[in-house]
C-alpha cells in the first residue's frame, strides 16, 4: 500500500516521520485555495484539505492512502491565512499580540472510494510583543508560508504565552485524529 501526503509543508513530513511513517511519497497538491467568506472556519478547513487530497488522487492506483490537511488561525471571525509579505505578517502578529486565537485544521484521508474528513480546534494564547519584537520575528524569515504569520515549533514558540489543545494541531497536523482516520481506512500507526 502506497501512501501519499498531498502536502509541500515540511512540518507536516516531518510530524508523520516523527510517529513512525518513512514510507511515503510526498506530491504536491495542484488546487486553488479559494473559500467562501461566509463558510465557518471548520467549513473552510474541511473543504480545503478535501481539494488538495483530491487533486492528487486521481492519478494514483486505487489502494493508496492520500493524506491532506490545510491550517488556519481565526481571530475575530476573520481567518488568518499566510501572509503576503512583511508588511501583512507585521499585522498579523500584532492583531495576535496579547490574545488568544484559534487554529484550525482540516485533515482528510482518502483510499479508494473511502474519504474521511474531520478537523481539529486550538486555542492558542499570544504574550504581548514589542514592534521591535514583531520586526526581529518577521525578518527571521519564520512568518512566510504559516497560517497567521508564525510557526510554533520554531521560534514563533517565544510568541506563544499558552496552548489549549493538541500542539500538533498548530504545527500543522493533529497527530492523534489523523492517527484515528487512518484506523478507519485499515492504516495503523501503532
Amino acid at each position: 500500500m502506497k501512501i501519499i501526503l498531498a502536502s509541500a509543508s515540511p512540518r507536516r513530513r516531518q510530524l508523520l516521520e516523527n510517529v513512525g511513517l518513512h514510507d511515503f511519497e510526498i506530491i504536491h497538491p495542484c488546487y486553488e485555495e479559494s473559500f467562501s467568506p461566509d463558510a465557518s472556519p471548520e467549513e473552510t478547513v474541511c473543504e480545503l484539505s478535501r481539494g488538495k487530497a483530491r487533486s492528487v488522487a486521481g492519478a494514483l492506483p486505487g489502494d493508496a492512502v492520500i493524506i491532506a490537511a490545510d491550517t488556519i488561525v481565526y481571530l475575530d471571525g476573520e481567518i488568518l491565512g499566510k501572509p503576503r509579505d512583511e508588511l501583512d505578517a507585521c499585522a498579523m502578529l500584532k492583531a495576535l499580540s496579547g490574545r488568544e486565537h484559534r487554529v484550525f485544521t482540516g485533515v482528510t484521508v482518502l483510499r479508494g472510494e473511502r474519504e474521511i474528513t474531520s478537523f481539529e480546534c486550538t486555542l492558542v494564547r499570544f504574550r504581548e510583543l514589542s514592534d521591535r519584537e514583531i520586526a526581529a520575528y518577521v525578518q527571521s524569515g519564520e512568518s512566510f508560508g504559516k497560517a497567521g504569520a508564525y510557526g510554533a515549533q520554531g521560534l514563533g514558540a517565544l510568541l506563544v504565552e499558552r496552548i489549549e489543545g493538541d500542539y500538533f494541531n498548530v504545527v500543522g497536523l493533529p497527530l492523534c485524529r489523523l492517527a484515528r482516520m487512518l484506523e478507519e481506512l485499515g492504516v495503523r500507526l501503532l
